[in-house]
């Protein structure tokens, strides 16, 4: 995980590696007495023959608002909408399992949103059964659409 390509919201670079990152505003967050829990996602859009990915870690105080960090990627390989679909999960299980041993010793729930709906009228459907797999078989707690906002809503308005 390239911790350089790391950002916040405000478009403010993460200098040092992400884990240090998240370390520190998990000891900031419980100085401060906030409750939080983490979601994790990825979103993509195919733009010509690139397709850009935006993996998020977003961080919610509860009854508090929140924040979250954002890693970008472009990619020129070509997917089809199962393989887009499972790259984002690649992508957010990749962030999640390198943070999981920090959230687990601060107390802080952490859920990996996917952004593949669960209608099967939908082309991202295809992938719901292998996404589901792939999370929960790694021992984190799944969301898909409409309960993804992660990747749905946060991801999604970076890559747009």
């Amino acid at each position: 995980m390239d911790q350089h390509k790391w950002r916040k919201l405000d478009g403010t670079r993460i200098k040092r590696a992400i884990r240090d990152e998240i370390r520190a505003v998990l000891v900031r967050e419980k100085n401060a007495g906030h409750e939080l829990k983490v979601c994790i996602g990825t979103d993509s859009q195919v733009k010509g023959n690139r397709t850009e990915f935006a993996t998020v870690v977003v961080f919610i105080r509860k009854g508090k608002g929140g924040f979250m960090y954002i890693q970008p990627e472009t990619s020129t390989q070509k997917f089809s909408v199962k393989e887009r679909m499972l790259r984002e999960v690649a992508k957010s299980i990749d962030v999640a399992y390198t943070l999981a041993p920090l959230f687990t010793r601060f107390g802080v729930d952490m859920e990996v949103h996917a952004d593949i709906n669960t209608n099967p009228a939908f082309k991202s459907n295809d992938a719901l059964k292998e996404a589901m797999g792939y999370i929960m078989g790694m021992g984190f707690a799944f969301k898909a659409k409409p309960n993804a906002f992660a990747s749905s809503s946060c991801a999604n308005k970076v890559v747009q």
